[in-house]
């Protein structure tokens, strides 16, 4: 939206300046025709050549009040050192420019380098301090760091379902070689694989179209990542690299995260965060599916997958019952519910 706004100011300016020097009466008499076409032909020109280099400069993400100001001086300064090589090339040349065509001229070269220049600096201003020492419009470290998303991130789907709710307003960063392992999963021949795979495809494809997410393909190449085989650690010297956090629902790379000092967000913990506490001493009502690993132990499900082992229950397989819950354990693995089944109460239900 703000870009769109420059562009039409920058076009009602280039008109306003091309029409109030092509009225002035030394450039439209008779005598001025030459003056004449060369301000209109070279504002137009300026004006359509940086029109067109800013079309085609890939776009990211907006820059700050403060990059607006900065390209803005820098465009007046550049400005300034190239009007003497216009009266250089007049003179040189014998091109036979009045000052006043000169001074027009020089206006539409200074309105489209300030242009180019805010442009710029409005969709590279992550990379202003490379070129620029101490000088940062959006500095990383300071509010929202990117996550960078793994293939269980991606596979799994949730990341979408959090960003829907605004949870999350971070930047997501898939690394070319994290989307290369994606489309070798989609290729795989087992067929599980291969259906994980493509879902993986489709959610990205799903995030990318989506205008709440802000997510990115991220081409980068550091020789540092490079160098280093497998993905997994890869992800985490990347992670590294751009100062972000490393968003995984792999219990294995998580650890190696944290070992490495990376932030990490798994998934699964924030799932798990966010889920009902079961205390013990509360009841609940579980189907018992088949029997458990010790003697008398019955296993059943929650809806959301969490794994309920009831205590006396080996006998119950098929059956609802109702339990009492006796103590949980939450890990990134997953969460699980320990009960035991109360006989009086699976007796009061049945009389009732």
């Amino acid at each position: 939206m703000l870009l769109n706004l420059l562009r039409a100011i920058f076009f009602v300016i280039i008109i306003a300046v091309l029409v109030v020097n092509l009225s002035l009466p030394s450039i439209s008499g008779e005598a001025g025709r030459e003056n004449f076409y060369a301000i209109l032909w070279s504002g137009l020109g300026l004006a359509v050549a940086a029109f067109f280099m800013d079309i085609l400069t890939p776009k990211k993400s907006l820059a700050a009040l403060a990059g607006v100001f900065f390209g803005l001086l820098v465009g007046i300064f550049i400005s300034w050192a190239l009007a003497p090589v216009l009266d250089m090339i007049n003179e040189i040349y014998h091109i036979g420019l009045n000052d006043t065509a000169l001074q027009a001229i020089k206006w539409m070269m200074g309105i489209c380098i300030c242009y180019l220049v805010i442009s710029i600096v409005m969709r590279t201003k992550d990379d202003v301090r490379f070129v620029i020492p101490y000088v940062e419009f959006a500095k990383q470290t300071k509010g929202s760091r990117p996550l960078i998303l793994d293939t269980s991130a991606i596979i799994d789907g949730r990341i979408v379902d959090l960003y829907q709710s605004k949870l999350f307003d971070a930047p997501l960063i898939v690394p070319r070689f994290v989307l290369n392992e994606l489309q070798v999963v989609a290729d795989s021949t087992d067929r599980l694989k291969r259906n994980r795979g493509r879902r993986g495809l489709d959610i990205l494809n799903e995030m990318q179209e989506n205008p709440i997410i802000d997510v990115e393909i991220d081409d980068t190449v550091i020789p540092e990542v490079e160098e280093i085989q497998g993905v997994d650690q890869k992800l985490v010297t990347f992670t590294k690299k751009f100062n972000g956090r490393l968003a995984t629902t792999d219990y294995n790379l998580t650890k190696v995260a944290q070992v490495r000092e990376v932030d990490v967000l798994n998934i699964n913990d924030l799932a798990n965060s966010l889920k009902v506490i079961a205390l013990p001493g509360e009841t609940m009502e579980v189907k018992i599916i088949k029997p458990g690993e010790e003697a008398d132990q019955g296993i059943g499900y929650l809806p959301d997958g969490t794994m309920i082992v009831v205590e006396d229950a080996k006998n119950k397989i098929g059956k609802d019952i109702v339990i009492s819950i006796t103590s949980s354990l939450q890990t990134s693995a997953g969460k699980m519910i320990f009960g035991k089944f109360e006989e009086y109460i699976q007796n009061r239900n049945n009389k009732k």
